[in-house]
């Protein structure tokens, strides 16, 4: 069964983003964007949530098309084209959407039969960002992993990414890697009991 990987920029405190939902605080380079790019070039099925997705839609398909393109954005505009999108709205419609899978009900079944699909897909659909898709998931134990990048700073309050969680969901570390930027890097599995 293919796992769904939560893929998130986090404070030291937690949050996701800001009160008002920013993201400037998060630090990215060439480093973690090089690191970043070699699995998700791996995947090709990505899941978002709406905002998230209509963020990404704005900006990836044509960035890497542009006259003062960076080795990143031709390279992720190029995976985002080709990539599957799921993405969890109920107010989107799928008509005319390229390559876009819209999942606006019955979450659990529609997740589950995406993760049971493996037709020679990917092990992993990675779930970009989108913190109240990853809440949703969350609170249905459809999350089996979390790729963390935890940035150095305290936002002291923002959108959590543990906001909700009923039960204890136990994490068995994967692998960690610090970059230069002080970000770093934590990979966790759900250990399932």
């Amino acid at each position: 069964m293919r796992k769904i990987i939560s893929f998130m920029h986090i404070s030291l405190d937690g949050f996701v983003a800001g009160p008002n939902g920013e993201m400037n605080w998060i630090k990215v380079d060439e480093e973690i964007f090089d690191h970043v790019g070699k699995r998700i070039s791996e995947g090709d099925t990505a899941l978002y949530g709406r905002v998230t997705y209509q963020m990404m839609e704005n900006y990836w398909p044509a960035a890497g098309a542009k006259p003062n393109a960076s080795k990143h954005d031709i390279e992720h505009s190029k995976w985002y084209n080709h990539v599957h999108k799921v993405v969890l709205s109920k107010t989107l419609k799928d008509t005319g959407l390229t390559n876009t899978t819209i999942i606006s009900d019955n979450l659990s079944d529609n997740i589950n039969a995406i993760k049971q699909s493996h037709d020679g897909s990917s092990e992993e659909i990675l779930l970009f960002g989108s913190p109240t898709a990853t809440h949703s998931l969350m609170q249905l134990n459809l999350i089996d992993g979390y790729w963390l990048f935890v940035n150095p700073i305290i936002l002291g309050r923002g959108i959590s990414l543990f906001a909700n969680i009923k039960d204890k969901i136990k994490l068995k570390l994967l692998t960690t890697r610090q970059f230069t930027s002080g970000v770093a890097e934590l990979n966790y599995i759900v250990d399932q009991p």
